[in-house]
């Protein structure tokens, strides 16, 4: 089993972007401390439109990811971000090239 990745476009609500930010931040701490099994989760903000948010995510496997999503943080972020969102677009990777940071395995 490889790599599994998600390409995620949030659009956020008007003036819903230093809540949606602070949330991120809270649960990407307990990403860092808490799952070993999720190689990347970049979060980014969008040159020249403000109300989206762009994240890209990639796990071990398809069961880190898996894990990564029973995880309170993860359930809290879930609950809490349609507070701020209006559209949510999520498409599924299977990398297959190119680079990666040291000591990860392809």
């Amino acid at each position: 089993m490889g790599q599994f990745g998600l390409f995620v476009r949030f659009t956020l609500k008007e003036g819903g972007a230093t809540g949606f930010d602070a949330l991120v931040r809270e649960t990407t701490a307990a990403i860092r401390a808490n799952e070993p099994g999720t190689l990347i989760y970049a979060c980014h903000e969008v040159e020249g439109a403000p109300d989206q948010r762009v994240f890209f995510e990639l796990y071990a496997d398809r069961a880190a990811f898996e894990e990564h999503e029973r995880q309170p943080h993860t359930k809290h972020f879930l609950a809490e971000r349609t507070k701020f969102v209006t559209a949510t677009e999520v498409d599924r990777l299977s990398p297959y090239a190119g680079k990666i940071p040291a000591g990860v395995e392809q």
